[in-house]
């Protein structure tokens, strides 16, 4: 298989979705087009913490992602604001500062795995998330993971007015062209 690269980033704008725009320019990932898969890392592939992404080929390529994704409308001073995303917390905090996701994976000694992803507005629940779905995954497949891993990005939504996001994706190989 490939290298799976882990990037994350963070983003403001006007409108939620030019702050998550943001966020993918921050990851290196803006000039692409995503396609999300469940999360099942293939065997024979080796996962990757990058500050942003290497080069993975052609602008408007697609590239075949887990993603983890939180957007929240910023506050100037308080960060109250509601959190949507890839997989946002019904129980998040209502005063809570910041739009945070992460992803966490866990592999065995051929490299397959499982990728969980999570978002709500603090780090705490995320982690949370993350740890309780891998622990789940790994118990529904018989076999012996040897290596997890978490990584966490936070957009603090407090210091301006508008849509801050934060986002972390896993993002399998180079892009591929769209026919």
């Amino acid at each position: 298989m490939s290298t799976i690269s882990v990037v994350a980033g963070t983003g403001r704008g006007p409108t939620a979705v030019t702050s998550y725009d943001a966020a993918l320019a921050d990851a290196g990932v803006h000039n692409y087009n995503l396609v999300r898969v469940s999360s099942v890392i293939p065997a024979g592939s080796s996962v990757e913490r990058h500050d942003t992404a290497p080069d993975l080929g052609p602008v408007g390529g697609k590239l075949t992602v887990v993603e983890a994704r939180a957007t929240i409308e910023a506050r100037a001073g308080d960060g109250a604001g509601s959190v949507t995303g890839s997989a946002a917390a019904d129980d998040a905090e209502p005063d809570a500062a910041g739009a945070c996701a992460g992803l966490g994976w866990s592999v065995d000694d051929d490299g397959r795995g499982i990728v969980y992803e999570a978002s709500s507005m603090d780090e705490a629940t995320v982690r949370e998330a993350i740890e309780t779905g891998l622990a789940a995954g790994r118990d529904l497949r018989e076999w012996s993971f040897v290596d997890d891993q978490v990584a966490i990005e936070t957009a603090d939504g407090t210091t301006e007015e508008g849509f801050v996001t934060a986002v972390v994706l896993a993002v399998y190989g180079a892009a591929e062209p769209i026919p």
